[in-house]
């Protein structure tokens, strides 16, 4: 009995196939929201602020779940908190589709947000239950299935919420994901509990860094109106200095922290940080500004697209993100992590840039939002590549998770910052923001993807230390 437990059971082809599957639904309802922003803010009469909100809060939630599900997985075991995680997913997709207001969707959204745990940990039960080589075939399938179901989504949300409402761009792929759950609980073989891990998970880190990031939203969502709610501004400042505080003291003396501060100081991981951050940034200052301008209409800006045709003027960036993974790579071996990273940043900043000044012609944002979404890719990918092969293998999932958080902070700062600049730029009496909103929001980002170059020129010499 020991030895069978010992010895995961082979799994089977249709069971990849309903994993591949599970990661195409999942991938669609991840995607539904970006190219209908601008019609659930007019739905669900949102600000802008509350806007960028929703637009991040699923990849907030789910940065922060991710460590959990790697070390849940070696306690229970992958398959089983596979399932239950996706069952949240299910549950949040739900809430979602019949949120009436915006509070209820942002809690289906939260809930949604346990799938971008569970999509690792299925890589890590295929490993368990596959031959080297056909695992690393089944993983890219899975990535691959999870990028086409981010095209569908992007696709068929605008049509669903046309031709139908709201809700159903939401239920449509919850169903396809409640169906596929189940056809993976029935096919995907069980794997054993692995080993406990005697330092156990770091709680109080946890709490205090989701803290952190819902605070800082929240002081974002409240900067536009500042000069009204100042005592507010004040009290959530306070607030977020205590949460930083706090944090920074426990993940010093955490057994095992959840995000090891000591190894900023070396080098290659702060450089690292810096560069994720702000390509993170700039990325989600794209992601939110450019549905905003394509949905709404001007005096001489703005193209008020349907959700449908913003879903297809994003598809390009969603196909440029696709193929940024593997040209990363590539890169990264034949040229360096270096050079790929300064090339990813210029291609950032230039983007950023060109949108602040030209932004009135379909074509100048489907190529930009296309050129982010390149340089994000080759960014991220390259600075994975470049910590793996910098520190001790026993410190690379620490040094990882370092580089995950600095991309949550880097895409929450982003979108909320975006949001409030088109909710401070919008006149008294309209629900229009000014065009020079949108231009400050793009050289801001623009900027401040220049100012780091010379943290990425320096980067090989972190890296030779």
């Amino acid at each position: 009995m020991t030895a069978t437990l010992a010895l995961p059971v082979p799994m089977g082809k249709a069971a990849v196939r309903a994993l591949g599957m599970l990661a195409v639904a999942s991938g669609a309802l991840e995607s539904v929201v970006a190219p209908t922003l601008p019609l659930l803010q007019r739905e669900l009469d949102m600000s802008p602020a509350e806007g960028a909100l929703l637009s991040i809060v699923l990849a907030v939630t789910g940065a922060l779940i991710t460590p959990l599900a790697g070390k849940f997985g070696d306690r229970y075991g992958g398959k089983r908190v596979l399932i239950r995680l996706m069952a949240v997913v299910s549950v949040g997709g739900l809430v979602s589709a019949l949120a009436p207001n915006l509070p209820v969707l942002l809690l289906g959204q939260i809930l949604q947000g346990a799938m971008v745990g569970a999509l690792p940990l299925s890589f890590i039960v295929v490993r368990k239950h596959l031959p080297a080589k056909e695992s690393k075939v089944a993983i890219g399938l899975v990535s691959g299935m999870f990028v086409g179901g981010s095209m569908v989504g992007l696709l068929s949300a605008g049509p669903a919420a046309e031709a139908l409402s709201r809700h159903w761009m939401f239920a449509v792929p919850t169903f396809a994901i409640i169906g596929f759950t189940l056809l993976v609980n029935r096919l995907m073989p069980s794997d054993p509990p692995g080993r406990s891990d005697d330092a156990g998970i770091d709680w109080p880190g946890l709490f205090l860094l989701s803290g952190i990031l819902v605070t800082l939203m929240l002081v974002f969502a409240l900067a536009p109106e500042a000069g009204s709610q100042p005592l507010m501004l004040g009290a959530l400042i306070v607030v977020l200095a205590a949460f930083v505080t706090g944090w920074i003291a426990v993940e010093r003396r955490a057994a095992a922290p959840m995000v090891d501060l000591r190894m900023l100081a070396r080098p290659v991981i702060w450089k690292s940080c810096v560069v994720t951050f702000v390509v993170c940034l700039g990325t989600a200052m794209g992601v939110y500004l450019v549905p905003q301008l394509l949905g709404l209409s001007g005096d001489g800006y703005g193209f008020r697209a349907s959700p449908t045709e913003i879903g297809f003027i994003l598809l390009p960036g969603a196909v440029a993100a696709t193929l940024a993974g593997p040209a990363g790579g590539i890169g990264e071996r034949r040229f360096g992590s270096r050079a790929v990273v300064t090339t990813a940043t210029v291609i950032m900043a230039a983007a950023l840039l060109a949108l602040s000044a030209a932004h009135t012609e379909v074509w100048h944002i489907v190529i930009g939002k296309a050129l982010i979404a390149l340089a994000n890719g080759l960014c991220v990918t390259a600075m994975i590549t470049s910590i793996a092969s910098s520190v001790d293998e026993s410190d690379t999932g620490i040094a990882t998770s370092l580089v995950l958080v600095t991309r949550v902070l880097g895409s929450a700062v982003g979108g909320m910052l975006g949001g409030a600049l088109l909710a401070s730029g919008t006149p008294s009496g309209s629900d229009v923001p000014t065009e020079s909103a949108f231009v400050t929001g793009f050289l801001i980002a623009g900027v401040v993807a220049v100012l780091s170059l010379p943290v990425v020129h320096i980067m090989s010499k972190g890296v030779k230390e």
